[in-house]
């Protein structure tokens, strides 16, 4: 992955020295760790408090994770200077009575003592149960699946959509109903930590400042503490992306949001919210940072029932335009070389859009693609950090769509901390309005507070859009549903996140039928 180039990229020397920091380090991950290695290290404290996680399934295969961190708000996790030999086993069932593979793995200072153990001989469609183990310590119990076959028909598919879990906003009271979903696998389309300073009066509180690696690394930890997050984790694998706040709010690329901020400094925020982000989830080998970079877009196929393209569009992207915000268009949105993926990735999507063969075809990605004014009146007015804001672009992923009605293109989003579901349309082509495609966007776990059912907005958005089905600024997530015949969406909410208690229910449910784009009720 090259360095943006100049003028907005790092000095020479600091990209030398982000470099040769990232290829040692992944050396280190790659190979066993040179010198001692703790076969059998003794714990004054359970070292799995942060539980386990996998991901990345695929037909014969799945990612296991865990950290070891006797304290892990501390910037070495309360763990020793040496590497340590960690076992790991996957079975058949819960009781460990039928193994099917079983290893060990070396846990290094390098990379904060976490495990990614890249399992593959498993049989397609089928659930299974893991853990780990350390001295005499071992971990919960996590329980996963592996994806159907690429050439097999898929009956169905269950998966929930979650993003923006703010520590300090509110409790995580969807993932407890999430863990009792029996979800085939989660999505998680950004912003898994806020890099936010600590602040009073706020339900949690976010500890040490994300100004080191060290820093994230215990935000991440912190997050993990959080027993019904674990829950979720231990239910079923999960696909993960990240937003702008595991790094810096609104980031575009090389160029910072914050004012003092600068893009060298920016690089040097990438280069340890990326690292820390690939410690703390279970991601592959692949996906290792090197410095500032990480390449995280990536497909995922469950049988011929779905694909999915998971996105990145905060890396590659250019600034944004008209001064970022909600704004009036001011001719910036149209700029020809604006860009949410960079073109490699656009290619990328483009050409999976062309060329699946899938009943349905997602994309998972961060940010709005509907094109929603949200003035109530004129001037229209539009988020400039979502697809609006790069516009051409967003005709070209649109238009891809189109051109395969077969493909039945859904979009995925989250960030906004609100729930919608939008008629994706073609309306700048002089033609009709054509709706080639929905999109559901999830609201926050807990960003945002309580939040509510009916915003004062909300009567106006509606009339000014006629593309939204839905809207809710209420916290929650998304349920998806996914046979051969059609996708159904329940939007789940939470009546309240600022204190223990909260229920969740469903406050509206849609579903897009197979060779029919747009959303029905119901």
């Amino acid at each position: 992955m090259r360095f943006p180039a100049e003028p907005f990229s790092a000095s020479r020397s600091r990209r030398r020295f982000l470099t040769t920091t990232s290829l040692a380090a992944a050396a280190v991950w790659a190979s066993r760790a040179e010198g001692r290695v703790l076969a059998n290290p003794s714990f004054s404290a359970d070292p799995f408090v942060l539980g386990v996680a996998s991901g990345e399934p695929t037909p014969d295969g799945v990612v296991l994770w865990t950290r070891l961190a006797q304290k892990p708000l501390e910037a070495d996790g309360g763990m020793p200077e040496e590497a340590v030999e960690v076992s790991w086993e996957i079975a058949d069932d819960e009781a460990f009575t039928k193994g099917i593979r079983r290893g060990t793995v070396t846990a290094t200072p390098d990379w904060a003592h976490t495990v990614h153990v890249e399992v593959d001989g498993l049989a397609p469609a089928r659930w299974y149960f893991y853990r780990f183990a350390c001295g005499a310590a071992t971990s919960p119990t996590g329980r996963t699946r592996t994806a159907p076959a690429s050439d097999r028909p898929a009956e169905r598919l269950a998966f929930g959509m979650a993003s923006c879990q703010n520590w300090e906003e509110g409790l995580y009271t969807a993932y407890g109903q999430m863990a009792e979903d029996d979800l085939d696998l989660i999505l998680h389309l950004g912003d898994y930590i806020y890099e936010h300073p600590a602040r009073d009066k706020k339900p949690r509180r976010h500890g040490p400042p994300t100004d080191s690696l060290a820093g994230f690394r215990a935000r991440h930890a912190l997050y993990k503490t959080d027993p019904l997050l674990q829950a979720a984790h231990a239910a079923c694998p999960w696909v993960v992306t990240w937003d702008d706040h595991e790094v810096e709010n609104d980031y575009a690329g090389v160029f910072p949001a914050l004012q003092g901020s600068t893009p060298e400094g920016l690089l040097e925020r990438r280069a340890w919210g990326y690292r820390a982000y690939w410690e703390h989830l279970p991601l592959r080998v692949a996906n290792l940072p090197n410095g500032p970079s990480m390449k995280l877009y990536r497909g995922l196929g469950w049988g011929s029932l779905a694909e999915f393209a998971i996105l990145d569009t905060r890396q590659y992207r250019t600034d944004q335009p008209c001064g970022n915000g909600i704004k009036a268009p001011c001719g910036e949105e149209l700029r020809a070389e604006a860009t949410l993926t960079g073109p490699e990735q656009e290619a990328w999507l483009l050409g999976r859009i062309h060329d699946s063969g899938a009943r349905w075809n997602f994309v998972a990605q961060q940010v709005m693609m509907a094109r929603i004014d949200r003035a109530s009146g004129p001037p229209e007015a539009y988020s400039m950090d979502q697809w609006p804001g790069y516009e051409r672009q967003r005709r070209r992923v649109l238009e891809a769509i189109a051109a395969r009605p077969e493909a039945n293109g859904i979009v995925l989003a989250g960030d906004i901390h609100s729930h919608w579901a939008n008629d994706l349309v073609i309306d700048f082509d002089g033609g009709p309005p054509r709706v080639v495609a929905a999109e559901i966007v999830g609201t926050s776990i807990s960003s945002g507070g309580n939040g509510t059912a009916a915003p004062p907005s909300q009567e106006a958005i509606l009339a000014e859009n006629p593309v939204v089905r839905f809207h809710s600024q209420q916290r929650g997530y998304v349920r998806v549903g996914v046979t051969p015949e059609a996708v159904h969406a329940d939007f789940e909410v939470v009546d309240f996140v600022d204190r223990p208690g909260g229920t969740v229910s469903t406050a509206a449910s849609f579903r897009i039928e197979n060779g029919r784009p747009g959303l029905v009720p119901g």
